[in-house]
Parts: structure tokens; C-alpha cells; sequence
């Protein structure tokens, strides 16, 4: 698939995503809202919002940027069997495993040190952890997703799936967050 550079036809293929991903932004702030008493009980929660989302966009970044190259390069198939998608997906999921643990710590830290953490260390380390984990998993889902549908649409996944992934993963980051958190306390 070749791009074309012009103002237009960027424009005609950006101005529709980025539009139904201001709509989704917009879902992810309704959903915060909605948890916003929780937060200001726990500020160790409060520090955990922005860096869980973040945290499982980059990783969605991170395998959205692979997965394009491969794409690229021709070296990708949408088959489950497919080494590098295979390969991919189970290192998002691991890198998970490796950071999450230390933002749930860190939030805590944070959290002692500016307000009162009213929560355990153990108890936001275990919140971070799960709500990491299974985050890694609905952000390789989408990744896939995204750049699969980016394939079938003829679309460039170096122009859609990253913003796709990233918004998504703010929603998503604030559902699973506080399911976990409902889970756990």
C-alpha cells in the first residue's frame, strides 16, 4: 500500500479516527468521573490512573510499532501461529509483569510522601499487578485488532493504529483499573 503525502488524503484518512477517538476519550473521562469519590479516598490510587493507562498504551505502542514493521516488511501473518505476532504478544504481556509490580510500589511511595496512603503497599502493588496484567492482554487484543483492520480497510497502521490503541487503552485502563479495584477492596 503506498501513501500519498498530500494534505488531503491525510486528512481524509485521519479526520474520521481521530474524530471516533475524541469520542472515545471523551467515554474514558465519563467513566473517571464516575470514580472520583474512590480516588479522593485513596490517593494511591489517584497517582495509579495516569500511569496504568499510560503505561498499558506504551506497551500497546511499543507492539503497534512492531507489528506495523513487520507489516511493512512483509514478514507478518494474522495466523495465531505466526512467531512474530506470537513473539510479540508474549513480550508485551512479560514487560508487563516486569513494570506494573514497580508502578503500583512507586504510586504507594508517591503517595505516602505528598497525602496519606491509606492503603497498604502490598494492596496498590496487587491492584497495579493485576489491573497491569490484564491490561497487556486487552492491549495486545487491540493492537492485533487494530492492526488487522487497518489491513483490511487499506489503511497505513503507521497512521491509525497507534492513536486507535492509545485512546482505547485510556478507556480501558480506567475500567480495569477500578474492576480491580472493586475486586480487591
Amino acid at each position: 500500500m503506498q501513501t500519498d503525502w498530500t494534505v488531503r488524503a491525510i486528512t481524509r484518512a485521519m479526520l474520521p479516527v481521530l474524530l471516533v477517538l475524541t469520542l472515545v476519550e471523551i467515554g474514558s473521562g465519563l467513566v473517571l468521573g464516575s470514580f472520583q469519590a474512590q480516588l479522593l479516598r485513596s490517593p494511591s490510587l489517584l497517582v495509579l490512573v495516569p500511569v496504568t493507562i499510560g503505561t498499558a498504551g506504551n506497551l500497546g505502542s511499543i507492539l503497534a510499532a512492531r507489528l506495523s514493521t513487520a507489516f511493512h516488511l512483509g514478514t507478518l501473518s494474522f495466523d495465531p501461529t505466526d512467531d512474530t505476532l506470537a513473539g510479540n504478544a508474549v513480550t508485551t504481556v512479560l514487560l508487563a509483569a516486569t513494570v506494573f509490580p514497580l508502578i503500583g510500589l512507586g504510586a504507594w511511595v508517591l503517595a505516602d510522601l505528598t497525602a496519606t496512603a491509606r492503603l497498604a503497599p502490598l494492596t496498590v502493588a496487587t491492584i497495579a499487578v493485576i489491573s497491569g496484567l490484564v491490561l497487556s492482554v486487552l492491549a495486545v487484543t487491540v493492537t492485533v485488532i487494530a492492526t488487522y483492520a487497518a489491513y483490511r480497510f487499506e489503511l497505513d497502521p503507521d497512521d491509525v493504529v497507534i492513536p486507535a490503541v492509545t485512546n482505547i487503552c485510556d478507556v480501558l485502563g480506567v475500567v480495569v483499573l477500578f474492576v480491580v479495584v472493586e475486586l480487591v477492596l
